[in-house]
């Protein structure tokens, strides 16, 4: 394990907020050691393009190694693949149930089902408002799974300056659930003492 690189595989489903996926790409990209597995719904394809204008090869080039979500037989739908992970960046509520109720039925649901049977850590952005029972009810097994929820839902303690800052402390949190060093955001030092 210490002599192969931290990999991490990312699925960008149909959801809102395609970008948190490609930030989270772009970062990893220049990260040594770490590499990134790829695997984008066609939902999502057109998420990107409506809300970033990126095309799917362009978001692709960003990973080191690309899936297709239709093939059941890729490395990472086996627990012998070794991988640090998964992150799905953001997740539509189609793909949280498919992963509550062990469904396998694309490679995204199959590679979320590996990582949680292995014990590997499993990161869910979820992306919807409001949530209804069976969204609450879905994110709760995942949780008792081992699976952990976290919605990208922007801080300001940071005072942030743009949406870009927002985006990166969202993402700079999911890097660091992985043990992963990185300089994206700043971290937290206490309550300013010049408050009231």
């Amino acid at each position: 394990m210490a002599d192969r690189p931290r990999r991490i595989i990312i699925a960008i489903t149909g959801a809102t907020g395609a970008v948190y996926g490609v930030r989270l790409l772009q970062h990893l990209q220049h990260l040594a050691g770490v590499e990134t597995h790829l695997l984008v719904s066609d939902a999502a394809i057109l998420t990107l393009h409506q809300e970033t204008g990126l095309q799917r090869r362009e978001v692709e080039a960003l990973a080191h190694v690309v899936h297709k979500v239709r093939d059941i037989g890729a490395s990472i739908a086996s627990g012998s693949f070794q991988s640090d992970g998964m992150v799905i960046a953001p997740c539509s509520m189609k793909t949280l149930a498919s992963v509550a109720h062990g469904l396998s039925d694309n490679l995204i649901a199959r590679a979320a089902d590996v990582v949680l049977k292995e014990r590997r850590r499993l990161v869910l952005m979820v992306r919807e408002t409001p949530f209804n029972l069976a969204h609450l009810r879905n994110m709760t097994a995942v949780t008792e799974m081992g699976g952990i929820i976290f919605p990208p839902l922007p801080s300001f303690y940071h005072n942030p300056q743009s949406i870009d800052e927002m985006i990166d402390h969202t993402v700079a949190r999911v890097i660091d659930l992985f043990g992963i060093e990185h300089a994206l955001a700043p971290r937290w030092n206490g309550m300013n003492s010049d408050a009231g």
